[in-house]
């Protein structure tokens, strides 16, 4: 179990400028396994973020499961560090809706019920519009030719996590011109917790059902390079709404 074997994505909260989630999906297995000695002195606070962003990668990317305890002592010994920077890795993670802390258990990847999940999908339907509204007026030129570079290479995906990571770049990007960061971080809190439920639901209706998301994406995107709120809102919350309702005609989903 990779959470007893040592787990091994990146920075919580979209920058305001290109945002970025296309690391690869075998980063934490590939991870250098350097000591605190290798990295330097005070540099604590540099393997955390380390250990975090390998954490994070396997979490997003399936490696580790919902549900699936992430062990400490094993982390450690994979770094080559003490328990306190793979604390505080944890402690970022919790924050971002990555890891769950139990009393006298230790940290898991938290496990969502279909009725958790058509809760954080209603709360994305309100708050990612908000988000793109407040985004619209700071986006620039280069962030549009960005944003269609992006659509085209989601089409081009054959990879399924390829696809996902294209399509949480399009949608985080379009998002990196709010400029309140609490709503930002609030919604990669509710990407984090709905990633696993994406991929599976993906699997199951196959590579078949992407011109659906292709097609929402496209007129998403003409929304967006007109700056329209209006548009590009009910487009967004229409594409959020639909995953949700056929997430909840499939409670294969949510076993295991």
């Amino acid at each position: 179990m990779l959470g007893e074997n040592v787990p091994g994505e990146k920075m919580s909260v979209p920058e305001r400028k290109a945002v970025s989630e296309r690391e690869s999906a075998s980063a934490y297995r590939t991870a250098p396994e350097q000591s605190d000695k290798a990295v330097g002195g005070p540099s604590a606070g540099a393997t955390s973020q380390r250990i975090a962003h390998h954490l994070r990668e396997a979490i997003l990317n399936g490696e580790i499961a919902p549900g699936e305890p992430i062990r400490q002592e094993k982390v450690a010994e994979r770094f080559g560090t003490s328990r306190l920077p793979v604390r505080e890795a944890l402690r970022i993670l919790e924050a971002e809706g990555l890891t769950e802390h139990r009393p006298n258990r230790g940290a898991r990847v938290p496990r969502l019920g279909s009725h958790e999940v058509g809760v954080v999908y209603h709360m994305r339907e309100r708050l990612e519009p908000l988000a793109l509204t407040e985004s619209l007026p700071h986006l620039t030129e280069d962030d549009f030719r960005a944003l269609g570079e992006i659509q085209r290479r989601i089409e081009a995906a054959d990879d399924l996590l390829e696809f996902l990571a294209l399509d949480r770049e399009f949608h985080l990007r379009s998002y990196s011109g709010c400029r309140t960061d609490h709503l930002s971080s609030v919604v990669v809190r509710l990407w984090n917790s709905t990633q696993h439920h994406r991929r599976v639901f993906m699997r199951l209706g196959g590579s078949g059902r992407r011109w659906v998301v292709n097609a929402e994406h496209r007129l998403l995107l003409e929304a967006i390079e007109r700056r329209d709120p209006v548009d590009a809102g009910r487009v967004l919350e229409g594409h959020i709404r639909r995953t949700r309702v056929e997430l909840s005609q499939h409670p294969e989903v949510f076993d295991g």
